[in-house]
């Protein structure tokens, strides 16, 4: 059993060494079946493999039979090694084995689609809004565009192929599809957009989709959009294809005007106003050629002078006679037949009607376009009256002249006619998107815990004002009363005799004189500023920021601390008198700490007091002899009331005296009369 299972374990081991023998002696290619030496040695190897399987077989068949009939033999030696040539041809056959199977190893590859433009993706990735601003959505007015160009195909072209021969059999299935483009347009235009749009009710603006239907639906142009698309068309089948049965598109008007408030509302320019009443010209005139080629065909073409001869392009020569009619100039043939006397009546009649209307309304478009600029004319003669009624010198009248042509060609109208009208929320929002870029930057409002609300207010504080060249923004010594921020243009901060030295530029972006504004009244200017060219500068005036200060205490308090600040920062520093220096009155002497304190308990206990006990402290000689004679100088007067102090010692040989001087100086004078041979002292501290 043992043997048994050993030689079971050992079978696929063996089936595993004949199938390794035989992928070795398949040739896989046409160099190694022409390896002779190559062949002859795997013939070996297999001979050798079965010879020591069936040895191993027999022996786990019979292990005590094998073991005695069986000499041991000795391991056969390992096979020499191959020469360097035959190794070499191995390789060499391996490598060209490897190359021939690389070729069969194909994968295709699919070609690398270009990259996708910005505007596809874009057009791809757009997912339509559940509700539409009708006033700021772009994608709304371009589709407006659309909607008002299928309109205007119904418009211009019908009455086209009702009067004129345009419309044949050969190319009716164009003129088909052109008008059922149209009418799919105006079904997307009532089915999506409109229903979308939002309103607003009771002040809130609705979005909700039901909502927005459902005022879509109680509206008026609801209902002529629900019969601009009536299908008369079905009538094709007893008339043929009559344009005329599409007139119940044309009641689509409404999105005519919607366009043109929309493109009023983008376009910088009221130039919509001109383009609507040219176009209104231009159509009055194109259903007059329309109905002129309609009544030659009636009385036939070319049948009297004054009908349309059939001659050349229809339209052309129709819309031709249709000017010179409308307009009156003349020169057309009499009309014969009563017919054509009543269609020139008519003409005539409405001619003169609608020319008139337009002429004013042009007139009106003209003068609203010009509304400021003859304003602005307007003002300026009266400046200019005033001034020569005043007899104002010539050279002030230029500057004003001057002064007003740049305003105007800067800003387009009055700086106090800009934004009067808009209401203060709307000031304050064009007034930080313009201006707070400019006021973040000055370094007075640049601290922590400055309100952000206080800016704001300020900004809509400022004010405009525009210096010609060589115009004086503030002359040193003027009181300081106003902050200037250059908005436009340089001015120069100039000195000298002549004020004609320049110290330095300040350019646009620049702020100066904040810190007279934050500090008290009465600061003065310290220098001359003026303006280099036209220099457009925002002013702050004091009383305005004070105004606003009020509502805020914190950043009031933190203001005037950075101002001063910002004050101390600019001082100059002062110099240091250089040790050569004389002086002419050289400062007074502080007084000796001894005698301060002397007078201190002078003040106290009195002069006899004082001067007693330093006589006990100092231990002073003992008085002369009688014989001792009196110093010669004499004494002094008598004080009188209110003048000198006196003390002296018994013998009199010392006499304290303190003699006032001026308000708050005193004198102290010792007198000590000296023994004999010697002089007088006297001493004063």
């Amino acid at each position: 059993d043992d043997a048994e299972t050993q030689v079971d374990q050992l079978t696929p081991l063996v089936d595993s060494i004949k199938r390794e023998a035989g992928e070795v002696m398949r040739p896989q290619s046409a160099t190694s079946i022409g390896s002779v030496v190559v062949q002859e040695r795997l013939n070996e190897l297999v001979s050798l493999f079965k010879g020591r399987t069936e040895r191993q077989k027999d022996r786990l068949l019979d292990p005590d039979e094998s073991e005695e009939e069986s000499p041991t033999k000795a391991p056969p030696a390992p096979p020499p090694p191959p020469p360097p040539g035959e190794g070499k041809k191995e390789d060499t056959s391996a490598a060209a084995e490897e190359e021939e199977v690389e070729p069969f190893q194909f994968e295709p590859q699919l070609p690398k689609l270009p990259p996708m433009p910005d505007w596809l993706r874009a057009i791809l990735d757009y997912r339509f809004p559940s509700s539409i601003d009708p006033f700021t959505d772009l994608i709304y007015v371009i589709w407006l565009f659309c909607v008002v160009a299928a309109w205007n195909w119904n418009v211009w072209l019908i009455p086209v192929r009702w009067a004129f021969p345009y419309q044949t059999s050969e190319n009716i299935h164009l003129w088909l599809l052109a008008d059922y483009t149209c009418d799919f347009i105006y079904i997307l235009d009532m089915v999506i957009f409109q229903p979308r749009l939002q309103f607003v009710r009771g002040g809130d603006i609705v979005c909700d989709k039901k909502d927005m239907r459902e005022n879509y639906m109680t509206t008026e142009r609801f209902k002529m959009d629900v019969i601009s698309l009536f299908p008369m068309e079905i009538f094709y089948v007893f008339t043929g294809v009559n344009s005329l049965l599409r007139f119940p598109r044309l009641l689509k008007y409404m999105v005519f005007f919607e366009f043109n408030d929309r493109m009023e509302a983008v376009m910088k320019k009221a130039y919509i106003y001109v383009i609507r009443t040219s176009t209104y010209l231009l159509y009055s005139l194109h259903i007059n050629a329309c109905l002129f080629y309609w009544g030659s065909d009636y009385e036939g073409l070319g049948s009297t002078k004054w009908v349309y001869d059939g001659k050349g392009n229809s339209y052309i020569r129709c819309y031709y006679f249709a000017v010179k009619t409308l307009i009156t100039i003349g020169g057309l043939p009499d009309p014969t037949t009563v017919f054509e006397i009543c269609f020139q009546l008519i003409n005539y009649f409405v001619g003169v009607f609608a020319f008139s209307i337009m002429i004013g309304q042009m007139r009106d478009v003209v003068g609203a376009a010009t509304a400021g600029e003859n304003y602005y004319r307007a003002c300026m003669d009266s400046t200019v009256k005033y001034m020569n009624s005043y007899n104002i010198p010539r050279e002030v009248q230029n500057r004003i002249k001057t002064w007003y042509d740049y305003t105007w060609k800067s800003q387009g109208m009055l700086e106090q006619e800009l934004l009067v009208q808009l209401p203060a929320k709307m000031r304050l929002d064009i007034a930080v998107d313009v201006n707070y870029s400019i006021v973040s930057k000055v370094a007075l409002f640049q601290f922590q815990g400055c309100d952000r609300q206080m800016v704001f207010d300020l900004l809509t504080r400022l004010k405009s004002v525009v210096y010609l060249p060589g115009d004086f923004v503030c002359k040193k010594g003027e009181i300081g009363r106003e902050m200037y921020i250059i908005k436009q243009g340089e001015v120069q901060v100039v000195g000298g005799p002549d004020l004609q030295t320049v110290f330095v530029t300040i350019r646009a972006g620049s702020v100066f004189g904040e810190i007279l504004l934050a500090g008290g009244g009465g600061n003065r200017r310290t220098a001359n500023v003026k303006a280099h060219g036209f220099a457009n500068l925002f002013i702050l005036d004091k009383k305005d920021l004070a105004e606003i200060l009020v509502h805020y205490p914190e950043s009031q308090k933190l203001l005037r601390k950075k101002a001063t600040m910002l004050t101390k920062d600019k001082k100059p520093e002062e110099k240091r008198p250089s040790k050569a220096t004389v002086e002419v009155i050289p400062p007074r002497p502080d007084t000796p700490k001894l005698f301060k304190a002397a007078l201190k308990v002078t003040e106290q206990a009195g002069i006899e007091g004082t001067f007693a006990k330093l006589k006990k402290a100092y231990r002073p000689l003992p008085p002369p002899s009688p014989m001792h004679r009196r110093s010669p100088i004499p004494r002094s007067c008598p004080r009188e009331d209110g003048d000198d102090s006196v003390a002296e010692t018994a013998d009199s040989s010392v006499i304290i005296r303190m003699t006032p001087r001026r308000e708050g100086e005193e004198l102290l004078t010792v007198e000590v009369a000296p023994k004999e041979g010697e002089k007088e002292e006297k001493t004063e501290k």
